[in-house]
């Protein structure tokens, strides 16, 4: 269907095929983590399941973006039933169809249960990893089908622009922005109608919209996943900023590892310019708009919008010095407006519920909701989103259920490599950008790593640091070098080679690289080491002064000789009889933790 005003997408809408037109709706998550778990088979596997016994054209199956709860997947959601299937496997898929699809019985060993709870849970609002959610940026995902443009036009899909093109002046536009205090969700927090006022304000014969889609951050993949489960959304804003400031055209820059999002992107763009809502006189009006895709090679510092851009006119990945801005002069030296994914995902929300809707969420610097991808020592990790002001403690505790096995959680590091860490005194904190630049991390786009009690942080800033040292692209000298000395001393340290006068050198180092290096990616680059070393002093000392213990050992009071711990050991460096006390050399103990692990009375003690 070729639409031409606002009139034709509502009587799409009417003709779309909807939910309610089948008898059972079956959504299986097609992200791609479920996929690496073989989730595609399973639904083609359900499909042909249901051919042979012919019910075919009552039941849908619709492959969506992700649902969120990664560690739970694949995920299979069955409407109207609302019920949810967790950790569903290829070898499930007979009991599914033949139970509930058929005989409408629960398949109850595929239900949900919380830790230390009885009961089974049928549905995900249940779920206290979803209680306290509210999506918005992520409100399509695992609710459509992303290669469907039907199912977004269900959902409102491009109406937010059809209202903006028949209603507003690009003025009105930049205003609503502005009234929902919408700030950029790429790490710095730019307010995002004030960047659209800026390129507005600049004449030029050509302006350019830009999609930062180079998620860089280790363990972040919010924007892969809105990409994978909801790209439509993402060009119907771009062509609201693209009205709002004067441009018609936009790039999505994307890493091209990111495969499926890539694809779902293509395939979103030829159904959009396929009916008429990308490309000339959208909506009958004088606004045209056209829309590319630009892979990258994933390298992190091109996560900085200068850095991106050269990237994109095919020179080196490098930042360059503001100003001037790319507002002013960005891509091919032309007005630039350079939002990431989860910002443009808000966009259409916004224009459709209004700025007072969006800015009576959160907190009073900060509006709306973040997206936070979960990882490392927590039970439930996937991706979070939740209103700003939200606790560290409700997202750890309520939503991430806690450490898996129960231990303290000594630290979060958010904001990714170039972020810091929230230590534990700081949990009960409300979580906007102002709090975090106040304890010295930062947003970042959303990564939020959690360390427990035995995590060594001087370890986790090496590796951090390795990381943004590898990525710097060597442009600026404190960057450059200053990174590669601290990760030197780093390295020192943790041989047990360095000396209490490497922890003033560290600190100063790294206040100088801060302060002196050319773009984001240099001025963040020691917030690990400063953050750790604020936090964690501590443990720094233990290596400096070489007090650091490395080995585990035995309690001889508590040994009883059960030779578990040997038996587990990788490296034979435990010795004793049975029922003899046991002896652990130290000199060749490698810290693994086995024997920690398997001592059935204690008797382990960590280093």
């Amino acid at each position: 269907m070729i639409v031409n005003n606002i009139n034709d997408l509502k009587a799409w809408k009417k003709q779309c095929p909807k939910k309610a037109d089948y008898k059972i709706n079956v959504l299986v998550c097609n992200g791609t983590s479920c996929m690496s778990s073989d989730s595609e088979m399973i639904a083609k596997m359900i499909e042909k399941e249901l051919e042979k016994r012919s019910i075919e054209a009552e039941i849908r199956i619709i492959k969506t973006g992700c649902f969120g709860f990664c560690g739970q997947g694949p995920i299979i959601k069955i409407e109207p039933d609302d019920i949810t299937y967790v950790q569903v496997k290829v070898e499930d898929v007979n009991d599914i169809v033949d139970s509930h699809l058929v005989h409408r019985t629960l398949v109850e060993r595929l239900l949900y249960k919380e830790p230390n709870e009885k009961d089974q849970i049928k549905d995900g609002s249940g779920m206290k990893f979803y209680k306290k959610q509210m999506r918005i940026a992520l409100r399509n995902c695992g609710e459509i089908d992303p290669e469907n443009i039907e199912d977004y036009i269900v959902n409102d899909g491009y109406l937010a622009l059809a209202k903006v093109l028949e209603e507003y002046s690009p003025e009105d536009v930049i205003s609503i922005i502005k009234k929902s205090s919408l700030r950029g969700r790429g790490g710095g927090g730019f307010p995002t109608g004030l960047k659209w006022e800026l390129t507005r304000k600049v004449k030029s014969d050509q302006k350019y919209i830009v999609c930062n889609a180079d998620e860089g951050d280790p363990g972040a993949f919010m924007d892969r996943s809105i990409l994978e489960g909801d790209p439509h959304s993402i060009l119907e804003a771009m062509m609201i900023a693209g009205y709002a400031i004067g441009a018609n055209h936009g790039l999505i820059y994307i890493r091209a590892e990111y495969g499926v999002a890539t694809e779902r992107l293509r395939k979103a763009i030829a159904a959009a310019k396929k009916a008429g809502l990308i490309g000339e006189n959208i909506f009958g009006t004088e606004f045209s708009f056209d829309i590319e895709i630009k892979l990258g090679a994933g390298a992190f510092v091109c996560g900085e919008e200068t850095a991106l851009i050269h990237s994109m006119e095919g020179l080196r990945g490098e930042p360059t010095k503001k100003p001037p801005f790319p507002s002013e002069a960005g891509y091919r030296n032309k007005p630039t407006s350079v939002n990431n994914v989860e910002t443009f995902a808000n966009i259409p929300a916004i224009i459709i519920n209004g700025p007072e809707w969006f800015s009576s969420i959160g907190t009073k610097s900060s509006k709306g909701t973040k997206v936070f991808a979960l990882a490392g020592q927590i039970r439930n990790n996937g991706l979070v989103e939740v209103p700003m002001g939200t606790t560290f403690n409700e997202i750890v505790y309520e939503i991430g259920g806690g450490h898996p096995e129960g231990k303290e959680i000594k630290a979060i590091q958010i904001g990714g490599p170039s972020g810091g860490v929230i230590t534990k005194e700081f949990f009960d904190m409300e979580i906007d950008y102002d709090s975090l630049q106040s304890k010295g991390a930062m947003m970042g786009s959303g990564g939020m790593i959690i360390m427990d009690e035995d995590t060594d942080m001087v370890q986790v800033a090496k590796f951090y640091l390795d990381f943004t040292q590898d990525e710097s692209c060597g442009k600026c000298t404190p960057c450059r070098i200053g990174t590669k000395r601290m990760y030197e001393i780093l390295e020192r340290l943790v041989n047990m080679e360095g000396s209490p006068e490497d922890l003033n050198k560290l600190k100063v180092l790294g206040e100088n690289i801060k302060s002196t290096s050319l773009c984001g990616l240099g001025q963040t680059a020691p917030n690990p080491v400063l953050s750790t070393m604020k936090y964690f002093k501590e443990e720094y000392e233990a290596y400096a002064y070489r007090t650091k213990k490395r080995a585990y050992s035995i309690d001889p009071n508590l040994c009883v000789g059960c030779t578990k711990c040997a038996r587990n050991c990788p490296v034979s460096c435990i010795s004793g009889s049975v029922r003899e006390v046991h002896i652990i050399d130290e000199s060749k103990c490698i810290a693994c933790g086995a024997c920690y692990e398997a001592c059935p009375v204690n008797a382990i003690i960590k280093p």
